[in-house]
C-alpha cells in the first residue's frame, strides 16, 4: 500500500477525525474547513470515475462527464486494477443508498 509511507500518528488523527464523524452534515463541515475546494472536488471526481469504470464506461464517456482528464482516468484505473480495493469497498458499501439515507 501505498500510505503506509504516511502511516503513523497524525495520519492516524486524521482517520479518526474522520470516523468520528456522525452525518453528512458534519462532513460538510469539516472538509469545508480541512481541505481547499480543489481537493475536495479531486476526491469527488476520482470515486465518480471510479463508480463510472467499475460501471464500464468509457474514456470518453467518463472524460465528457466528469472533467476529469485521461491521466486521471488512467490512475484512477490503476488502483481499481492493483490497488487496496478501497474504491470496490466504498462503492459497495453505498450501492443502493437512496436520497433520503444520503442527507442524513
Amino acid at each position: 500500500m501505498q500510505i503506509d509511507k504516511l502511516r503513523g500518528k497524525q495520519l492516524d488523527q486524521l482517520f479518526d477525525a474522520i470516523l468520528s464523524l456522525k452525518n453528512r452534515e458534519e462532513c460538510y463541515r469539516f472538509f469545508d474547513d480541512i481541505a481547499t475546494m480543489s481537493e475536495i472536488h479531486s476526491i469527488t471526481q476520482r470515486l465518480q470515475v471510479a463508480k463510472m469504470l467499475m460501471e464500464g464506461d468509457t474514456y470518453s464517456v467518463i472524460e465528457k462527464e466528469t472533467k476529469a482528464s485521461t491521466a486521471t482516468i488512467s490512475r484512477v484505473r490503476r488502483c481499481i486494477n492493483f490497488g487496496s480495493d478501497g474504491y470496490q469497498m466504498v462503492l459497495d458499501r453505498i450501492t443502493g443508498d437512496d436520497d433520503t439515507q444520503n442527507q442524513k
